[in-house]
C-alpha cells in the first residue's frame, strides 16, 4: 500500500508574554509571512522544492489569538490529529513547551535539537516557570525526550550548567561545535530554532544579542546535512522592532524553507 504523504502546515503563534527583556516577538509570525511573500526572493528551497506550488505545504496563519498561551497545545494537537506536520513561527521561546507536549501526545518520545545562544533551562526565571528562559526545563521534567542536543550555546551560569547535567543534555557550545555527520539520531526528531543562535551580525532582530554565534550558513548546513526524520519544528524569537531592513526576518524565511524542504523529502 502506498504511504500517504502528510501535509506540512506552517502556523503562527503571536506570543511574547513570557519574554523577560523586550517585547516584540508577538509580531514575528506576521512579519515572517510578509517577508516570505515580498518578492525579494523566490519560494524554492535550495533543493528546488517550491513552497507555493507544492500541494503538500499550507500556510494557515496564526492559530491562536495574541498572547493566548493556553491555546497553543490544544490547537496544535488538533492539527496533528488531522495527520499534519507543523512548522510553528513564534513568538518567544516559551511556545516550545506546549508545542512539544502536543507532539509527544501524537508521536511519543522524541529527539530534540535546539539551536540557541541560551540553554533556556532555568527552573524558574524571574518568578515565571513558563518564561522563555525555562521551556526546556519543563520539557525535560515531563520525560518527553529520548535525546536532547543543544547547538550554538554561548551563555551559561552555574544553575543552568547543573540543569543540563541533571537532564542529561548533550551540549555543543560555540567552543565545541560538532559536524552534522557525527550526529546520528534514531526516531522522530523535533527542531527548535531560536534566531539568537545566529551571531548578531546575521540577526540584529532579536531581543537578546549574544556575540560570537553561528553563521546563517552553519545553521543551514546542519538542517540540510543532519540525517533525521523531522516531524515538527519551531522558529522563534524574531523581534521585528529591532530588525534592520528585515535581515533577521529573511533569515527566518530561509530557515523555514529549508526545514520544510527537509520534511518534504520524507
Amino acid at each position: 500500500m502506498q504511504q500517504v504523504q502528510k501535509i506540512i502546515s506552517v502556523t503562527g503563534i503571536p506570543l511574547d508574554s513570557n519574554a523577560s527583556f523586550l517585547k516584540g516577538a508577538s509580531k514575528a509570525p506576521n512579519k515572517i509571512k510578509e517577508v516570505f511573500y515580498n518578492g525579494a526572493s523566490n519560494y524554492c528551497t535550495e533543493s528546488l522544492f517550491d513552497l507555493v506550488t507544492n500541494e503538500r505545504i499550507e500556510f494557515l496563519g496564526n492559530i491562536i489569538k495574541e498572547q493566548e498561551y493556553s491555546a497553543i497545545e490544544p490547537q496544535t494537537s488538533t492539527l496533528l490529529n488531522q495527520g499534519k506536520n507543523i512548522i510553528s513561527l513564534g513568538g518567544d521561546h516559551s511556545i516550545s513547551f506546549p508545542l512539544i507536549k502536543a507532539h509527544f501526545k501524537k508521536f511519543g518520545k522524541l529527539n530534540l535539537i535546539q539551536f540557541d545562544a541560551h540553554p533556556d533551562l532555568y527552573d524558574d526565571f524571574d518568578g515565571n516557570p513558563f518564561s522563555h528562559a525555562s521551556p526546556f526545563a519543563r520539557i525535560m521534567e515531563e520525560n518527553m525526550i529520548n535525546r536532547f542536543v543543544q547547538i550554538g550555546i554561548r551563555t551559561w551560569n552555574k544553575h543552568q550548567k547543573e540543569q543540563a547535567k541533571r537532564f542529561g543534555v548533550e551540549v555543543f557550545d560555540m567552543q565545541n561545535l560538532p559536524n552534522a555527520s557525527d550526529l546520528k539520531f534514531e526516531g522522530n526528531t523535533y527542531i527548535s530554532l531560536d534566531l539568537d543562535a545566529l551571531d548578531p551580525a546575521y540577526a540584529p532582530g532579536v531581543s537578546h544579542h549574544e556575540a560570537g554565534g553561528l553563521t546563517t550558513r552553519q545553521i543551514l548546513d546542519f538542517i540540510q546535512q543532519l540525517d533525521i526524520n523531522v516531524i515538527g519544528a519551531d522558529i522563534v524569537e524574531l523581534n521585528p522592532d529591532r530588525d534592520w531592513h528585515d535581515m533577521t526576518a529573511m533569515a527566518a524565511v530561509k530557515f523555514l524553507k529549508e526545514i520544510a524542504g527537509k520534511m518534504l523529502k520524507l
